[in-house]
């Protein structure tokens, strides 16, 4: 989840961003929300809107970390995998490494979605790990095999159209083809064929067999930019021109798209990858100008912590109680506070959460896997 990097070529802007993303996903999204609901204030209540998904078709921010994440270990690929393949490293050992980084994540994922209840029959098999630990393994072995950026470019698009003929052309017995509705999905006709167990939605599964398929465009584009980031032609402002040229043609393009095409979340339709990918590409060239090229990296600090132990924070609001702990170290002060009392809690969890972390990172304890 979390690649190395080769320490001399670490992205100071990498770690920075996928702190960045994490930070909503262990409270920043909860923070807002009960802001909202106590406040009423206006900015609040639009941050709480765009911290939920999309119920089916349309883009809020929230549905943006997924993919965010995914295409930010794309980006570690020529940092990572690459830079070992270019030092003479055996490519049978690369590709062994990969193939247990993407099975380990696929276990983790399933643990994660409570296996160890031993409900086999109604225990969900797809999961959020599972995703970036397969797309991540799928994508690294083109970008290992397809040395130019033309053929990288051309596999992505490649990915993209298939996934589009199958999601518009192929027919869904009974329904037809080209119905994007969580009924007539492709994705929810082959998830109930191929998966055991429980779907997430019932009747498919936002991380099933085609979403991840789709999803690996999502990581191959992380992928070319990192690329473009290590290559080594051109000033950072250079480099970060490209990246934002790039995001906004993307874009712009999945967003002309998306009247005949939507975009659509839930269902990983490639106007959604190349939305998302978009917005990810305008974002890495906004931090990476600041931080790697300006190098104002103070502020950093507090995200930079969580993105380098991302996968220990995921796993642990799993297995710790967080909640519980801020209600215990800071429930005297939440009363205090009167109707912000949620609110408090809140940044108590969070502040639990990052004082673990900080902890982990000032022992050099690192989980990766």
């Amino acid at each position: 989840m979390t690649p190395e990097i080769e320490p001399g070529e670490r992205l100071w802007s990498l770690d920075t961003l996928r702190g960045f993303d994490m930070f909503w996903i262990i409270g920043g999204d909860a923070f807002f929300e009960a802001l909202a609901g106590i406040t009423g204030w206006g900015g609040a209540k639009w941050g709480a809107a765009q911290l939920e998904h999309a119920e089916w078709a349309g883009f809020h921010f929230y549905d943006l970390i997924f993919p965010l994440f995914m295409f930010i270990s794309g980006i570690a690929i020529p940092y990572s995998l690459l830079a070992k393949a270019e030092k003479g490293a055996p490519k049978g050992e690369i590709y062994r490494k990969l193939v247990k980084r993407g099975l380990l994540l696929v276990v983790l994922g399933i643990i994660y979605n409570g296996f160890l209840k031993l409900d086999f029959a109604n225990a969900r098999y797809p999961s959020v790990l599972g995703q970036i630990g397969l797309a991540y393994l799928f994508a690294a072995i083109i970008m290992l095999n397809v040395k130019t950026l033309k053929g990288r470019i051309a596999a992505v698009a490649g990915i993209l159209g298939g996934y589009a003929a199958v999601q518009l052309l192929i027919p869904v017995p009974g329904i037809g083809a080209g119905v994007l509705t969580p009924e007539g999905t492709i994705n929810g006709f082959v998830d109930r064929l191929l998966l055991p167990g429980a779907l997430y939605d019932r009747i498919f599964d936002p991380e099933g067999v085609l979403c991840v398929l789709s999803a690996v465009s999502v990581t191959l584009m992380g992928g070319i930019a990192g690329s473009i980031l290590r290559g080594q032609k051109g000033s950072g402002t250079r480099k970060t021109a490209i990246l934002a040229l790039t995001g906004a043609g993307l874009a712009a393009s999945a967003f002309v798209l998306k009247t005949w095409y939507p975009i659509i979340k839930r269902a990983w339709t490639a106007t959604f990858d190349i939305y998302a990918a978009g917005i990810s590409f305008l974002l890495l060239a906004l931090f990476y100008l600041v931080v790697d090229v300006w190098k104002m990296r103070k502020w950093t600090f507090f995200f930079r912590v969580i993105g380098l132990n991302s996968i220990t924070i995921y796993l642990g609001k799993r297995l710790i109680d967080f909640p519980f702990s801020s209600k215990f170290l800071f429930g005297g002060l939440a009363g205090l506070s009167g109707r912000f009392e949620p609110v408090v809690l809140i940044v108590g969890a969070i502040v639990i959460e990052w004082v673990f972390l900080f902890y982990l990172y000032k022992k050099n304890i690192f989980l990766r896997v």
